[in-house]
C-alpha cells in the first residue's frame, strides 16, 4: 500500500520537483483561436515510451473545453465534459504537439466540440468532447461493484513491482492482488480491480478519464504480455470525483483474434460512479 503524502512531488532527472504532475501536464499554449500548443512529457509515458491513452485522452478534452469557453466567451471552466470518444490513430512521440479544436454546436443543455492532435505534420488521434454540467447530488439508483474505499494492506504499489513506469510515478496506482495474478506469474481471467489518485493533489474531472484506463491491459492476466495500443475508447463521465482515491474494476467481454475490450467502472472515495470507459484495443501476441 503506498504510504507517501498526497502532497508527494515528482521531478525528472534534472529538473526541478512538480508539486502536481498531472494538472502541470495539461498546461496548453494558445497558438491562435481554437489552436493549442502542448509539450508532451515523458511523465506520461508507459512501458517503451508510449504516451498514455487515458492521459492523452485528459489532454485532448482540456483542449476542447478551452476552445469552447473561448468560442462562448465563457469563464474557463464553466462547462464539463460528460461524453468523450477518441479515435488513435498513429502513437505520438514525447515533445511538441499542437491541439485543434472546432466547436460543432453550442446547446443550452450540451455543446460538441471535435478536436484533433497533430504532430510532425499528421493527424494522431481525433474526436469529440460532449461538455455540459455534471449532476449534483446523490444517484437516483446505482448498480456497481463493491470495492474497498481504499487500498488494503496487502495490496501492491505498481511503482513497487516489476511493472514499473514513468506514469506510475507520475500517479499512484495500486493494485488489488486478488485479481492481479499476473504479478504471481499465474492465469486468471481478464478482471482486474485497484486504485488511483494523483500525486499533489485531488482527483477532478480529467483526472477521472485517466482513471479509466489505468491498469495494466487484462491480457497480462492471460499470459499475454506486451503493448496492448489503444484504437478507440469512449468514456461517460457521471459526477466529480470527492477528494481521496478513485476505486476502479476493469473487465472485458470478448477476446478473439487481434481485438480485445476493456470496460473499466471508476467510482470515487464516496462511493459515487465518476466515469464509465469502454475501449477497444490490439492485442499483444501470446
Amino acid at each position: 500500500m503506498e504510504t507517501r503524502s498526497p502532497v508527494d512531488t515528482v521531478s525528472a532527472p534534472g529538473s526541478a520537483p512538480v508539486a502536481a504532475p498531472f494538472s502541470g501536464a495539461l498546461g496548453l499554449t494558445p497558438a491562435r483561436p481554437g489552436v493549442y500548443r502542448v509539450e508532451l512529457a515523458e511523465a506520461w509515458t508507459v512501458g517503451g515510451g508510449k504516451l498514455h491513452g487515458g492521459f492523452m485522452m485528459a489532454l485532448l478534452t482540456r483542449a476542447a473545453l478551452t476552445g469552447l469557453d473561448a468560442h462562448t466567451g465563457a469563464p474557463a471552466g464553466t462547462t464539463e465534459p460528460v461524453a468523450v470518444s477518441m479515435d488513435f490513430l498513429r502513437a505520438p512521440d514525447m515533445g511538441p504537439a499542437e491541439l485543434a479544436t472546432e466547436v460543432i454546436k453550442v446547446g443550452r443543455t450540451a455543446s460538441v466540440v471535435r478536436v484533433e492532435l497533430h504532430q510532425h505534420g499528421r493527424l494522431a488521434l481525433a474526436g469529440t468532447v460532449t461538455a455540459g454540467r455534471l449532476p449534483e447530488g446523490p444517484a437516483d439508483w446505482t448498480n456497481l461493484p463493491e470495492l474497498a474505499p481504499e487500498p488494503p494492506a496487502e495490496a501492491v504499489r505498481i511503482a513497487d513491482s516489476r511493472q514499473d513506469s514513468e506514469l506510475t510515478r507520475s500517479c499512484q496506482v495500486v493494485l488489488d492482488t486478488g485479481t492481479a495474478a499476473f504479478l504471481r506469474g499465474e492465469r486468471a481471467d481478464p478482471l482486474m480491480r485497484g486504485w488511483v489518485r494523483p500525486r499533489g493533489e485531488q482527483p477532478d474531472v480529467l483526472f477521472a478519464l485517466l482513471a479509466g484506463d489505468i491498469l495494466p491491459p487484462l491480457l497480462f492476466n492471460m499470459a499475454r504480455a506486451g503493448w496492448a495500443p489503444t484504437v478507440q475508447l469512449t468514456a461517460l463521465l457521471r459526477g466529480r470525483p470527492a477528494p481521496g482515491w478513485l476505486r476502479l474494476e476493469a473487465t472485458s467481454r470478448v477476446i478473439r483474434g487481434n481485438w480485445f475490450d476493456e470496460d473499466y467502472t471508476v467510482i470515487d472515495a464516496q462511493g459515487q460512479l465518476v466515469c464509465q470507459a469502454r475501449q477497444l484495443a490490439l492485442a499483444p501476441l501470446g
